[in-house]
Order: C-alpha cells, then structure tokens, then sequence
C-alpha cells in the first residue's frame, strides 16, 4: 500500500465484498466444498489442456527415458474445439445456477401453491400435491442463495461430456457426414445399445426418434447446451438473438419477397439437418467456427497470461505504482485511478472486473478528496472500459480482429495505440478540470512511497510484459508462442523471487547459473541438453550460438526447478519482495485447513503451489464466459454464411446508407451501442461483423484495420452506456451512487472515445496506417516517414489535432477551463474539438449533399481537413487566452480594488 493505512477505511471494500459484488454483477455462484473442490479441479484441467496446445500443440505424446515417445492422441480442429466449448459449457453450468427463483417464470410459478391454499385449504390433496411438487422442482432446479450445484447441472453437465466424448471417440463418422450428411450417421439403437428400448417408446408415442441419427440427436442436444450456458452467463437477450437466427436458417424461405426492404431477407429454408450439421459439425461456421478457433488458439492462454499476473499480486503493485507517480498531483487520486485500470487493463480484459477490482480502493480515495461519487465512479468505469482497447493485452475482440482482418497482432496493437492513448489522456483532462474546478488536490507525499523505490521492490512485475512486447514485436514470435513464453516467464520470475532473500541470494543465483552453463556445455558438446547427454540421446556437437539459444529455452524450467528445490529445502523462507494476491493467500489458507495443517498455511513451497493452481483456475473462470460467448456469436456468421443472406445484407445497408460514408459509420455506430448494451465485447463484435463487415468492405473505401478497430471501439462504449451500462453499475456499486447518473458522467469522460473512431476512419494516419482503400494499406515504415509530404499532413498533423481535440473537449463537458466556461463557449469549445480531431465528420456529408446535387466542389478533401483543423486550433487558441485572461484577473480583482497613486 502507497497511501497511508491510518486514513478512514470505513467506505473501502474487503476482498469478500469485492468477490460478492462480482458475483452478484456476473450471477455467478459462492460454491463451497466439494462443489469449489470439483470447479477447481475442471478449470485447472482446462488451463492443463490450453497450456499444451501453447507449447506441443494437437498431439499429446510424451517421452519417458525407458519407454521412449508415448502418443496419448493426435486431435484434429474439430475434436480440439469441442473439448474447448465443453471445457467451458461444464464450467457454466457449474457456476451459474438456472435460476435464482426469482425470475419472471419463477414468480408466477410460486403463486400456485399460495393460491390452492387460499382456495381449498392447506390440507386438501391438490395442495399437497403441489407442495411436494414445488419441493422438488426448487431442489432440481432452483439455487436461489448461489452456493450448491444442482441435480439439473449434473445432468447438463453428462450431455455436454457425451457430445465431446462422441467428437473424440467417432471422428471417422463424422467425417464421412460431414460429406454425406447427417443421415448417413448411425441409428441411436446401433451407437448407443442401451438407449435402444427408449428409442422405441418415443417412437411408439408418435415422435421418430428411430428414424434420425445418434449424431443428429448430440448436435441438437449440443446446440441447446451452448443456448442454456448462455442464457446463464450472459443473460436471455443473447440466447433470444442467437435463436432468432438458427430459426431464420430454418424457416427464411418463409418470409414475403415483396415486403419493402425485409422482403431483401427471403433466402431458401435449409432443412433441421443441414442447419445442425452447420452449426455444430463444422469448423468453418457455426458453434465451433473461427471465432472458437481464435479463443482456443489466442484468446485463453493471454487471458491465462493475465490470470498468472494477477495471482502474483502485480494488480495490487500496478494500483499502488499509480499512487506513487501520481498521488500528490491535483486531483491525484482520480489520476492514479486512471493510470492503475490502464496498466489493470493489461491484466484483465473484462471491464467489469477490472472496475471493481481497481475501484475498490481508488473510488474511496477519490470520494475522500474531495470528488462527488458519481464522478468517481464514472471515472472508475471509464478508465476500467479503456482496459480492452490498451495495448499490449487487449480485449478478446483483438484477437478476432488478428483472424477476421488476416493481420499480424502487432499490427494491431500498434494501430491501437495512439488512440488508446488519446482515450486515456482525454480522461485524464477531465478529472485534472474537475480538480481545478471543484479545488481538489492530492495526497500528502509523505503518505506515498517514491516510484524508485517502488520499482525497485516489483521491478518483476513489468518484465512479464516487456518481454512480451519483445517476442511479439522483436523477435516476432506467434501470438500463442509468445504468450506461452511469458507464462513461463512468469512462473520463473516469481518462483525465484519466492526463493530470493538476502540468505539464499549467492547459492541460488549460483546454481542457476551453473546449470546454465552445464546446459549450454552439454548442447555444445553433444547436441543435447543435460539429460540427453547423460542418457545418450546426442546427436553430436552444435555451434555456441545454437546451444546458448537452446540453453535459454531452458532456463525457465532451470530457474523453477532450482527455485523449487530451495522452497522444498527450506519451507519457512522469508520473501520480502513478494506478496501474493489475496485469492493466494485465502486458497493456501482453506486448503491447508481442509487437510487438517494449518501450517502448511505458512510454507512457500505450498503457496507457490498454490499460486500456480489458483493462476490455472482463476484463467479458466475468467475464460468460461468469454468462450461461451464466441461459440453462441459463432452461429450468427455461420447462419449468415449458410443461408447466403451476406449479399442482402450489403444491399440492405447501402440502400439505407447511399453512398454516405458518415452515415454508414452512424449506423454501425449506433447498432455497436444498441447490441453492445448488456452484452460483452466480444458478442457485439461478432455479430457486427457478421451483420455490417461485409456492407464495410464493399460499400466503404477505407482500411480494413480501421473499419474493424471502429466496431471495437463502439462495443467497448456500450459498457459504459446508459440505461444498461454494467461497468458504470459495477462502479456504482462500490462508491454507492446512483447507477444511472454514474452511467451518465462515465459516458460524459469517455465522449472522445466516440469520436476518435471517427478521426482515425477518416485520417488513418492516426492509427499508423498508409493507404486508404479497403484492402491495399500498410502499417507505416521508415519510408513513409522520410515522405514527409506524406508524413506530416496525414500523420502528424491528425494526431496532433485528436491531442488537441480531446483536450478541447474536456471544458466542453466540465465546464471549467483555467476558470468557469459558459453555455456559449462551451459550445464553441464542442466545435473546435470536431473540427480537430475529425473535421471530415462534417465535410463529408457535405460532399455528400454536394455531390447529389450535381456540384463539384473542386478542392482536395485533404486540404479542406487541414483548412478546418487549423480554424478548430485558432478557435481553440482563442478560448484558451479568453479563459486565462479571465483567471487572471480573478486573481488580481482583489488587488485592483485597492487606491493608487501615480
């Protein structure tokens, strides 16, 4: 802690009421027992399996010194992406109970016995009847206190493992449906013996179920799975859309052609067999598509990335290094709030989580000094959103982009980060005005520890991190690969600082050193490493070079397994540098107290044990959502896909946009809000892309990357949108304000955010890209920047004026700027910020309405952008100097009051 623990702590929230407020905004259960004893084995499980397919990828085999190379299994795409989903669909189930009996149904259900009672008395059979029968459905199904898993989720659980169980064992079957169709599978009697006898009274009742294939039956059994964990995770309007568009596949035929605009929506029916067989056996669309492929191959070992960060406790190190560099400023608390959720955003991709894990200490803090609470919490939720849109860890829809776009992912990131940039920095104005306005200032120095000697205390925490930027960006590793490393890294870094005091120092560096160097000795000497030599596995020697590169490969594993044998050896050894997370410290307590030695409590050896295993579990909670929500959105593509309705959709949209560019944007705009409101990132931009990306490519000549990065940024927006902004509620919660209104002043901070997708659309130069056509773009080189015709009108001068402009912007919204600014000027203010940062929002409608009429207008588009940002700078300026003069002389009123003499 940077700030001073004598401070009132009385609106601070504990590490319990955190994870309750969490739970209670995600609905997720409190389990305890077995039920936390079986979830955590799963997702450990599941880390387990995402963390092979980062280092080995699909073949499982492993090499024992006398049995040789053992191969468990060799998974195709399909088989590897079921086990995913599934992975996450028991997760789901588990954690997320059905209902918390206090639904809509389950309201009225509960009316029932009530009113026979009224009616014929408590006694009486059918209210008996009743009774037991509501007995048995709340224990079947219902979980309204969150803490027990119920008969029904086993049940759904069994049905989640036979489907995968089925993608495993009969992958030759499927195969062969997959060019045949569904039909051509076995009869459910001949693949599943003992269902024979149900099969035939289901059919004796009317219902064919001997007449479709056992593989019929899992993809429908499949598809509803993923329907139900989704309705639990994410709520019923995502399982309402994403069912609208499987019926839509089956019944499209249906709808009128000569209906005005929706008759554009007619495509031919495809019958319950092509539609399952789509959705549910196929790798190209539908439940395992690329969105599921993205997750398996990028989206979960970065989320795990983040989940080993946050158990080392460098989220706690993050928020106190904000406090440190920024806390005595004016306004202090509010701008280290900004700085701890962007380098939290590193940590976590969900913006929920990131709000009420920073805005439990920096929301009390902010309130203290002197901020309203809704402001505060605006703040909070504000920064926390931009969380997903900071390189170099970006949200989940990253890495979609890296697959949907076919870019690398720095690529990515480097046409993120100005914007990124510009949204925090525009934050940052708002909160240091409303300081300026409201007179707030910083914290005591005295109360903070120096950034040095803080850096010097978790210095480990930022190497993760650089070295990812190296492997992706220097040595330009694959994103899984480089992800995968720093895990390693990770675990390496914190294993020896957990073995590191001024008692261990010299032996333990020692060793790893020494057997580094036996290690390069032995790939030099014998091409192999140390237990190959001794073993006999060398093929012969290697240059220095080459052994030093597979030394260093190794010393991850040499610095655990060095770092582990001095934990083993001495099991009370004091770490001064190292402070596990919470959630660390609570498992290595219950667990220890579960098996019956609370000392075990106190031993590294166990709580470096235990951080690794809670980093596993915690990745695979996080995770679950995240993956359930790409495997519902990847039916939307693939029903697109299947039904042909994308050329629709693209005459849809340019009959309603025309050739507007602005409007076009507009609209994607808006439908980002509408469908982001509830839902997370990832699902808004899926299905955006499946409903605009194709109308985008065809209809709007602009970089692809930039297109994409806009839906990104609209998605991320909706978080933060009243009335369903669930990170401005999450914030809300912790500073106890008004939802609504804290959804108000979130959304007032993140105005930029709106407004610069618009500026780097219009000037890709913003996001570091040269070419203005959808296809034919690049990021910019050294070349681009010695063209300085180039450079310095479309790079430069844009980026300067979203600087320019987001400051602008913040007396527009604060209304203060070196001294009060009225309703006029605020005004003006609003039109300098457009006028910097996107000048091209009014002259291309403008151009628009021109061009409809027949007119020329006879000058180069760029040159009028540059016309208008210098009229938005000299309005800008103006203002500026007016609003200063004025808070001078406020200043010297009082000294001019007083008589002179000459």
């Amino acid at each position: 802690m940077t700030v001073d623990d004598t401070q009132p702590q009385d609106d601070e929230l504990s590490d319990e009421e955190k994870q309750e407020l969490l739970d209670e905004l995600e609905r997720k259960r409190s389990l305890r027992g077995a039920g936390a004893v079986v979830v955590a084995v799963v997702g450990v499980l599941f880390s387990a399996f995402q963390m092979w397919l980062a280092a080995r990828g699909f073949i499982f085999e492993v090499t024992l010194p006398v049995l040789g190379t053992v191969r468990l299994a060799a998974l195709q795409q399909l088989q590897i992406r079921a086990i995913h989903v599934v992975f996450a669909l028991v997760l789901a189930f588990m954690l997320y109970p059905p209902t918390s009996a206090d639904g809509f149904f389950a309201r009225r259900l509960a009316r029932v016995v009530p009113g026979l009672e009224r009616r014929f008395g408590s006694t009486h059979p059918a209210t008996r009847a009743a009774t037991g029968v509501r007995s048995g459905v709340r224990w079947a199904v219902a979980d309204p206190g969150r803490d027990r898993i119920t008969p029904v989720d086993l049940v759904l659980v069994l049905f989640s493992v036979a489907t995968a169980a089925y993608m495993i064992t009969d992958y030759d079957e499927i195969q062969t449906m997959r060019s045949l169709g569904l039909s051509f599978g076995r009869p459910i009697g001949e693949a599943v013996p003992y269902l024979a006898p149900v099969v035939d009274v289901v059919a004796a009742l009317g219902i064919p179920l001997d007449e479709v294939s056992y593989a019929f039956v899992l993809g429908v059994v499949g598809i509803l799975l993923v329907l139900e964990a989704t309705r639990r995770t994410l709520g019923t309007l995502l399982m309402f859309i994403v069912s609208s568009f499987i019926l839509y596949a089956r019944y499209a035929g249906r709808i009128p052609q000569d209906i005005p605009y929706l008759g554009i929506l007619s495509t031919p029916s495809a019958t319950w067999q092509s539609v399952v067989q789509n959705l549910w056996y196929n790798t190209a669309n539908g439940v395992f598509g690329i969105p599921v492929g993205v997750s398996v191959q990028f989206i979960y070992i970065f989320i795990l990335f983040g989940a080993f960060l946050e158990m080392s406790g460098a989220g706690q190190w993050f928020i106190d290094l904000a406090y440190s560099m920024t806390g005595s400023r004016k306004g202090g608390p509010a701008k280290a709030s900004i700085l701890s959720s962007g380098f939290m955003g590193t940590i976590s991709g969900s913006s929920i989580a990131n709000t009420v894990t920073t805005g439990a200490f920096t929301i009390p803090l902010m309130k203290r000094s002197g901020y309203r609470s809704e402001f505060a919490g605006g703040v909070e939720a504000s920064a926390s959103s931009g969380g997903q849109i900071l390189p170099p860890v970006m949200g989940a829809a990253a890495f979609l982009i890296v697959e949907f776009v076919g870019v690398p992912y720095d690529e990515v990131i480097i046409a993120a980060t100005v914007p990124a940039i510009v949204f925090f920095f525009g934050v940052w104005v708002m909160v240091h005005l409303e300081a300026s306005r409201e007179g707030i200032g910083g914290v005591d120095p005295s109360e903070l520890v120096a950034v040095g000697k803080h850096l010097k205390r978790g210095w480990f925490y930022l190497a993760p991190i650089v070295l990812l930027l190296v492997y992706l960006i220097g040595i330009r590793y694959s994103v899984a690969r480089s992800a995968w490393y720093t895990i390693v890294a990770i675990v390496a870094l914190i294993a020896l600082v957990a073995a590191y005091n001024e008692r261990t120092r010299l032996p333990l560096l020692g060793t790893i050193a020494a057997l580094f160097a036996l290690e390069t000795a032995a790939n030099y000497l014998t091409g192999a490493g140390v237990v190959g030599a001794l073993t006999g596995g060398g093929t012969g020697g290697t240059s220095l070079r080459a052994a030093l590169d597979v030394a260093a490969g190794q010393l991850g594993t040499i610095i655990v397994l060095v770092s582990a044998a001095f934990l083993l050896a001495r099991p009370r050894l004091r770490s001064p540098l190292l402070e596990y997370d919470a959630a660390v410290d609570d498992a290595a307590e219950n667990t220890a107290e579960t098996f019956g030695r609370r000392s075990l409590a106190d031993n590294n050896a166990y709580r470096f044990g235990t951080f690794v295993l809670k980093a596993m579990e915690s990745g695979a909670r996080t995770a679950t959502v995240v993956v359930i929500a790409v495997a519902a959105a990847g039916v939307i593509p693939g029903v697109i896909s299947v039904s042909g309705l994308g050329p629709n959709l693209v005459s849809l949209i340019g009959a309603v946009a025309g050739d507007s560019l602005i409007l076009l944007l507009v609209i994607t705009a808006i439908s980002s809000i509408i469908l982001g409101m509830g839902m997370p990132t990832t699902v808004t931009y899926i299905i955006l892309i499946a409903l605009l990306g194709g109308a985008i490519s065809e209809l709007a000549n602009i970089p692809l990357l930039a297109a994409h990065l806009f839906i990104l940024y609209f998605g991320v927006i909706a978080d933060i949108t009243p009335p369903v902004a669930v990170a401005a509620y999450a914030a809300s919660g912790v500073a106890k304000s008004d939802p609504f209104k804290t959804g108000v002043e979130a959304f007032s901070l993140s105005l930029n955010k709106a407004i610069v997708p618009f500026a780097f659309v219009f000037s890709p130069g913003i996001l570091l890209i040269r070419g203005e056509s959808t296809e034919e773009y690049h990021i910019i080189n050294l070349a681009d920047v010695a063209d300085l015709g180039f450079f310095i009108p479309e790079v430069v001068v844009p980026i300067a004026g979203v600087f320019l402009g987001v400051l602008a912007l913040g007396p527009t919204i604060i209304g203060h700027f070196y001294s009060p600014v009225d309703r006029g000027a605020r005004l003006l203010f609003a039109l300098s910020s457009v006028l910097l940062m996107a000048p091209q929002m009014l002259l291309d409608p403008a151009f628009t309405l021109l061009s409809a009429a027949g007119t020329n207008v006879g000058v180069e588009i760029l040159t009028l952008d540059l016309v208008l940002r210098a009229v938005g700078a000299v309005i800008f300026g103006m203002l500026t100097l007016r609003n200063r003069r004025e808070m001078e002389g406020d200043r010297t009123e009082p000294t001019s009051a007083t008589p002179t003499t000459d």
